[in-house]
This record gives C-alpha cells, sequence and structure tokens, in this order.
C-alpha cells in the first residue's frame, strides 16, 4: 500500500490494486486522503474492540458468560471500516457475531460485556445476550440465519418511502448467502431501487464448513447478477472505508443496491463451543495472522507515514487494556435483571393492555 504523508494533518494513500473485484459496475478510485487522526482513531478502536472480545473469551471461560457467543477476532476492520464512512443516520443490521458493531454504534464496553453475562447494565438489559444487541440506528444482532437480509430491505424501503437521505448497511455471513430469503430481498430492493448495501461477510466458514463445500459460486458479490457488486479485501480497514463510501454514494444516488463481499476471517471457532480446528489447521490460521492482521496492518501505516511512534501505539494498547479491565469490573458488579423486567418492552409504553397471557399463574386442573 502506498501512501505519502505531507505537512498538512491529512495523508494521501493509494490502495493496492487487488483491493477491489468489481460485477457490472466502475471500480471506486484507489486514492484516498485519511487524516492522521482518523487513522489513530481506527488503531484505537479496532484494538479496544480485540481487546474486548478477548475479555468475552475469558469471561465465557469462567462459566460467567451462558449460551451463545460468538467473537469477531480478526474481522474488527469491518465494523471500524464501515463507521468511519458513513453517517450515523445512516442504518446498520447484521448477525449474531454483532458485538463489534453494537460498540461501533455506540454501545459501551460494559453495556455489551454486561449483556453477555445477563446482567442489568446490559445493552438490552441483560434479557438478549450474545445475538441480540441494539443502538441508535442499529438493528441489531439477529439470531436467525439471514433473517437480518429482509428486514435491511424492509428499513431501506422505510428510507425510500419517507424520503429520508440515508443508507442501510445489512450483513449477513458466507453461511447464510444460500438462504432463500437472500434472494427474495435482492429481487425486491432491484425492483425498487432501495437504498441498501447488502454486505457478505465472508469469513470462509459457515459454522464448520468452508465456503466451497457448501456454495456453488463463492463469488458472492456476483450472486444477485442483476445488481451490481463488488468484492473488497475485508482484512484492510482502509478499503472497506474506501468501498463504503463508494457504495453509499452509489444507494443514496439513486442507482438502487448494491452486493459486497468483504473477504475476511475469523480467527476464532464459529461460537464458543466450537474451536474453530477440527475444519481447519491451525498453520492456516496461523498463517492468516502474521500475513493479513487488519491491526497489525494498520499499525505498520501509521508507522511509515510518521503518524505515530511505537511507543505512543504501546501506549494505546495498554489503555485499551485497562479501558476493557475496567468495563469487565463494571459489568460483573451489575445485578442481574429484577424479575419484573421478565414482561417488560413487550408492549409500546402506554399502550400494555390490561391483560397479557400467561403473565400471571392459573390455577392448574387435573382429571382423573
Amino acid at each position: 500500500m502506498a501512501a505519502a504523508a505531507d505537512n498538512s494533518d491529512k495523508i494521501q494513500i493509494t490502495l493496492p490494486s487487488s483491493s477491489f473485484d468489481m460485477y457490472e459496475a466502475e471500480a471506486p478510485s484507489l486514492d484516498l486522503e485519511v487524516s492522521k487522526a482518523e487513522l489513530l482513531d481506527m488503531y484505537t478502536k479496532m484494538t479496544v474492540m480485540r481487546r474486548m472480545e478477548m475479555a468475552a473469551d475469558g469471561l465465557y471461560k469462567a462459566k460467567k458468560i451462558r449460551g451463545f457467543c460468538h467473537l469477531c477476532n480478526g474481522q474488527e476492520a469491518v465494523s471500524v471500516g464501515m463507521e468511519s464512512a458513513i453517517e450515523h443516520t445512516d442504518h446498520v443490521i447484521t448477525a449474531y457475531r454483532c458485538h463489534g458493531f453494537t460498540y461501533m454504534r455506540g454501545g459501551s464496553i460494559p453495556s455489551i460485556l454486561g449483556e453477555l453475562m445477563g446482567k442489568e447494565v446490559g445493552i438490552s438489559k441483560g434479557k438478549g445476550g450474545s445475538m441480540h444487541m441494539f443502538a441508535s440506528e442499529f438493528y441489531g444482532g439477529n439470531g436467525i440465519v439471514g433473517a437480518q437480509v429482509p428486514l435491511g430491505a424492509g428499513i431501506a424501503f422505510a428510507q425510500k418511502y419517507n424520503d429520508i437521505p440515508s443508507v442501510t448497511f445489512a450483513l449477513y455471513g458466507d453461511g447464510a448467502s444460500n438462504q432463500g430469503q437472500v434472494f427474495e430481498a435482492f429481487n425486491m430492493a432491484k425492483l425498487w431501487d432501495l437504498p441498501v448495501v447488502f454486505v457478505c461477510e465472508n469469513n470462509k466458514y459457515g459454522m464448520g464448513t468452508a465456503a466451497n463445500r457448501s456454495s456453488a459460486s463463492t463469488e458472492y458479490y456476483k450472486r444477485a447478477g442483476y445488481i451490481p457488486g463488488i468484492k473488497v479485501n475485508g482484512m484492510d480497514v482502509l478499503a472497506i472505508k474506501r468501498a463504503c463510501e463508494w457504495a453509499k454514494e452509489w444507494t443514496s444516488s439513486g442507482k438502487g443496491p448494491l452486493v459486497m463481499e468483504l473477504s475476511t476471517y475469523r480467527y476464532g471457532g464459529h461460537s464458543m463451543s466450537d474451536p474453530g480446528t477440527t475444519y481447519r489447521t491451525r498453520e492456516e490460521i496461523q498463517h492468516m495472522r502474521s500475513t493479513s492482521d487488519p491491526i497489525t496492518g494498520l499499525k505498520q501505516i501509521i508507522l511509515d507515514n510518521g503518524v505515530a511512534t511505537e511507543a505512543d501505539l504501546k501506549a494505546i494498547d495498554k489503555d485499551a487494556r485497562k479501558e476493557v479491565d475496567e468495563a469487565v469490573k463494571i459489568a460483573e458488579a451489575s445485578p442481574e435483571p429484577p424479575l419484573s423486567e421478565f414482561y417488560s418492552d413487550i408492549y409500546q409504553p402506554g399502550t400494555e393492555p390490561p391483560v397479557i397471557r400467561g403473565r400471571e399463574p392459573k390455577e392448574l386442573y387435573y382429571y382423573n
């Protein structure tokens, strides 16, 4: 990745030609301008995100997190790069590997870790867990495979219907790419030219099955056929930033939907119950860590352009560790939600009916 620093706060960067593959569309420019402050901000957020996921790993192994827990170690560039390219008024909806997106959409670290532990401080009051986290203009964290894709098309429909000048990014994994509802959403989005970017996070494995064993075509960005597509190096936060800027401009200008494939990689298993080593080799994982890590890649750009020193970046790493450690203590100290929360958040405030079936215990009658 070529870059040239100037005397201002801005750095001109030229992305590698391998950053994008296109389908029925002209590629974005490989040149982008980014401020030194933004580079450090992206590095900080990815570092905090990885530290947060490492904390979640430890809490799960200590049996302080129960149920499902899907970590995004290795995929930090996706949410950070995307968020750096869009406005907070744009909409994001994703699947269950959602902790990083929740953080980027404004969720605090204690609220995310607290939610994982079922604590009152949790972003969903401890009632949703790993797969059900929500924030402003962020619609989850959806546990049903692929269900967020038609929901994302619905959000985009509301944007167009109400003439709201914003875009929806609807993310799904390669494992969900063969769901029928994904193709139904493609069809509706193109029929109505909705301002939606369908984003396939291709981390190479759906649960324990390699993409080429489950998909007759692994060119996910070409899957819609009648919708243009772009494939992006999903381990490069700057490539993602540039691609998402381009995608937002495309969809918001009335050209209709896009399909974006982000080629990324998860270091861990599908979830915490999966060691992730029975269907791939440890050598493969180590190779990806040593050659394509998104944090290491951005770190090198920062150092090469004199944005910060090794000591500066070590200080950021240290601060990230401290911030997450303090967040763990806050989350652990939080109580569980009270029993009164069992039936709350079912209806809009003020619209709750006088009787809700199943809320009050009833006598049980037994017949001989």
